[in-house]
């Protein structure tokens, strides 16, 4: 950030904070972020913040950071553990995109050591039922919500809501996605049926949940929640592809799934399930997504044109998925 955007940064912290004589002491940005910048702030009197503002380019489902801020206060009130939101700024005037500013927190949410740790989290068990209770936090927020309003109707059936969503998305592809699409057609032949939707926050999975060695200090990334079937949630985190390689660990790669269950509470697995499938389907309509920003030339990114390659993969895992569903 140049020295133009951090004077008018200063000047725009002075009035939200109401303190005309701080000072922006230190400014970095954090490494990460295919789509959003993070920038930790030390501010004078000892605060410590983090920045969150646009990346170059965005996915059109992620919501904004007025949308975000709103979804972190939503769940701070509800008691759930995420940095405290602080302010919001939506004048691209000041730093060139909105951004909000959030409290600090400690702890690693890198997921390769996340996965290997045998005591972060408080041991894999305590985490796990940890991350449990944080979903049930989340999932006991409703609609209607005034304050919400931005995430629009609630779907009456959530599972066939994301198949319609799923097939729309593929539909915009430049290269046909059968393997996707079989995985879709078994979705829709095995759906649940509808439950009321809830808020889920929608990439609630190891390398969004900052941990130290006592806990849960955060849950992070809430740009693309939404109104939906709870189980959605818990079938994310246990997708084998959030597990990092520590395959025997289904929860996230962290620790056991009973035990996710049991910080939980009350769980339909065979939904579970259903949406375990989804996820690998969901992460790679997205991973083709990202390649595409890259192919396309909307943004020149390594890391953008490597998730492409993380496509065949997931098509494996689908089909494995499939069949064994189909087996049993």
């Amino acid at each position: 950030m140049d020295e133009a955007r951090r004077a008018r940064l200063t000047g725009w912290l002075r009035a939200a904070s109401g303190d005309p004589a701080l000072a922006i002491e230190g400014m970095t940005l954090l490494s990460g972020g295919a789509i959003q910048q993070n920038w930790t702030l030390d501010v004078s009197g000892g605060r410590s913040w983090v920045l969150r503002t646009d990346n170059a380019a965005t996915l059109a489902v992620s919501h904004g950071r007025a949308e975000e801020f709103a979804l972190l206060r939503a769940a701070f009130a509800a008691g759930v553990t995420v940095p405290e939101p602080l302010f919001l700024c939506e004048d691209a005037a000041v730093t060139g995109a909105p951004f909000f500013v959030m409290r600090r927190v400690t702890g690693t949410a890198a997921a390769h050591r996340v996965v290997r740790s045998e005591t972060l989290g408080g041991g894999r068990e305590a985490c796990v039922r940890a991350l449990g209770r944080e979903l049930a936090r989340i999932h006991a927020i409703t609609p209607p919500r005034a304050d919400l309003a931005f995430l629009g109707t609630p779907p009456a059936d959530p599972c066939r809501t994301f198949v319609a969503e799923q097939r729309a998305a593929l539909d915009r592809q430049r290269i046909p996605r059968p393997v996707l699409e079989w995985g879709l057609r078994h979705l829709e032949r095995t759906a649940p049926p509808p439950v009321p939707a809830v808020l889920v926050h929608n990439d609630f999975r190891t390398g969004n949940i900052m941990l130290d060695e006592r806990g849960v200090t955060a849950v992070l990334d809430w740009e693309f929640s939404v109104w939906s079937d709870p189980h959605a949630d818990l079938g994310w985190l246990c997708a084998k592809c959030w597990r990092f390689g520590n395959d025997a660990q289904e929860a996230g790669g962290i620790g056991p799934r009973a035990a996710l269950y049991a910080g939980y509470g009350a769980v339909d697995d065979a939904r579970v399930r259903w949406w375990e499938l989804a996820a690998h389907v969901r992460w790679a309509s997205i991973a083709v997504d990202q390649a595409e920003r890259h192919i396309s030339g909307v943004e020149r990114n390594l890391e953008l044109a490597l998730t492409g390659h993380l496509v065949p993969g997931l098509e494996w895992e689908i089909l494995r998925m499939v069949e064994a569903r189909d087996a049993a």
